[in-house]
């Protein structure tokens, strides 16, 4: 009778057991014949059966990894032989048979570099085009000209995709087509531009035997992925049990991972991200084939970069068009600009912090007056008009615009952009709004004179993007605005006050005279109030 061995490896743990019955169970619970409590192998994972002939088979017992003979997976009842090796998850298992059952190696454990491949982009990028073949063969010539149509029509597909979603879907059919090897793929790009990879897309061979790729990325090899990204490179791995480069790698191991690859996305002026792809199972054809299946990743990955470029940019254009759109209600032009320019608005907002404000109040003498003798649309259109008026003076000299509040318009200077001479700018506007307001009324603006008080306030402020997220105001909170908004009930018709702060600041503070001391509701102190007459 032939005496059936197994031989079996999990990391570097080596141990040998005999077969004593015609079936033997494989898996993860007790109640196996070989229990194998190790990542990747299931309960029921697979087992031997010794046929009517002798002879011995392998199945898979429904197993979340599949089983692996050699080189293939395991899909029907397989015959094993003397030196065969069987993958299970991250166990491997030789077969021993018969006499040489102590001299026999693993025909597929190498150790040797070639498990995996480190290469040069540039170099594969045009190895996987050129045949492998001596000059004047024609068969590798029209093998040549097959693949580099092959690229020409995956540019062509990719360059009309309008969405990441479409170039990935694009990706994953030709991968899946060409490298049967893999089971999963995975789309990694620096979104931000910050040196950080995020998974944008991912999927897998067969949904039907596998479950869901988990959105975190936790499933990929984030290790191998970074030094693509990093150093430009191409790698491969056949298996990693086996090569000592990636032995203090845990998480490769954990995850289930045998073989990969992962390729930069590199147009030669930046890489934008990794195209990833790896197995649960070893792939042992890689020792021979992996360079020439590599070469065509990198070849793919380079097409997939142009198409990402593209992408990122008409991204971006649409973000700084949504948030130069939401600014420009608050900001001048040249500040939006320059908002944009220094990428100072993570995920478009602009987060509160604290600074060094001017505020501005401005409101109409005698509103509620004005609103009992005329009609709402009368009174709206007047707002409209006027704001639209006075809006021009304040973004002439780089202020914000916080709010309207009914007549009110409240602004400030000094942010998002510090500026140290706000003080002077907000008394700047408030004469100017004054001056304008003159003009409208000599070329009757209104139906009757209309008159501003103004008042200026400057401290610290917390400002920035405040709200839900339904909806967001870039505002000015603090005590600084509060006072501000007190001041101008003491603020003479047709005339701008200012505090004492503001008044400190001014680099020409001989245009204001003092008014007088004042308490002001909530405010536990006297406040100095200076006025000047502009007109």
């Amino acid at each position: 009778m032939t005496e059936l061995k197994l031989r079996i490896q999990e990391g570097k743990t080596e141990r040998t057991v005999t077969v004593s019955q015609d079936v033997f169970t494989i898996g993860r619970l007790p109640e196996c014949d070989l229990y194998l409590p190790f990542g990747g192998v299931s309960r029921w994972h697979a087992r031997l059966v010794k046929t009517a002939a002798g002879e011995w088979t392998i199945e898979d017992m429904g197993s979340k990894n599949g089983t692996q003979l050699n080189d293939r997976v395991v899909t029907s009842p397989q015959k094993v032989r003397n030196g065969d090796m069987i993958w299970l998850g991250d166990v491997n298992v030789l077969v021993l048979l018969g006499e040489l059952v102590e001299t026999v190696m693993p025909k597929q454990v190498d150790t040797g570099e070639h498990r995996t491949i480190f290469h040069n982009v540039k170099q594969l990028q045009e190895q996987w085009i050129q045949a492998d073949s001596h000059n004047g063969d024609i068969s590798n010539k029209d093998k040549s000209i097959a693949r580099l149509k092959d690229l020409v029509d995956i540019a062509k597909n990719l360059c009309a995709a309008a969405s990441i979603e479409e170039i990935f879907s694009q990706v994953q059919e030709v991968v899946f087509r060409y490298l049967t090897s893999i089971d999963r793929l995975a789309l990694l790009i620096d979104v931000s531009g910050g040196d950080k990879l995020e998974l944008l897309n991912s999927a897998t061979r067969n949904t039907t035997q596998h479950e869901s790729l988990p959105n975190d990325g936790s499933w990929i090899s984030r290790s191998i992925c970074q030094k693509v990204f990093e150093e430009k490179v191409a790698i491969q791995i056949a298996d990693a049990l086996y090569d000592e480069r990636f032995a203090g790698e845990q998480s490769i191991l954990v995850k289930g991972i045998r073989s990969a690859m992962a390729v930069p996305l590199w147009d030669e002026n930046k890489v934008v991200g990794v195209l990833y792809a790896d197995a649960h199972l070893s792939s042992y054809h890689w020792a021979k084939e992996g360079e020439e299946e590599l070469s065509f990743f990198s070849a793919l990955a380079n097409i997939v970069a142009s198409s990402v470029q593209r992408w990122l940019l008409a991204e971006k254009l649409k973000s700084e068009e949504v948030i130069r759109h939401r600014l420009e209600r608050y900001h001048s032009p040249a500040v939006v600009q320059q908002l944009i320019a220094v990428g100072a608005l993570p995920d478009g907002r602009l987060p509160p912090r604290e600074s060094e404000i001017s505020i501005l109040f401005a409101d109409i003498v005698g509103f509620t007056a004005i609103s009992e003798r005329f009609s709402a649309t009368q009174i709206a259109e007047l707002l409209n008009n006027l704001f639209e008026e006075m809006l021009q003076e304040v973004f002439a000299y780089g202020g914000t615009l916080d709010k309207y509040i009914g007549d009110c318009i409240m602004t400030f200077f000094g942010a998002p952009e510090p500026q140290p001479d706000h003080a002077d700018r907000a008394v700047a506007v408030a004469m100017r709004m004054l001056t304008r307001l003159e003009y409208l009324n000599a070329s009757n603006f209104w139906q009757e004179p209309l008159q501003l008080r103004i008042a200026i306030n400057s401290g610290k402020a917390v400002v920035g993007d405040v709200g839900c997220s339904q909806r967001v105001d870039y505002t000015a909170l603090g005590a600084t605005i509060n006072l501000a908004a007190r001041m101008e009930a003491v603020c003479p018709p047709g005339e701008c006050v200012v505090s004492e702060a503001t008044y400190q600041m001014l680099s020409q503070p001989s245009y204001f005279q003092e008014m007088g001391d004042y308490r002001f509701k909530g405010i536990n102190r006297l406040v100095k109030v200076y006025q000047t007459k502009l007109h």
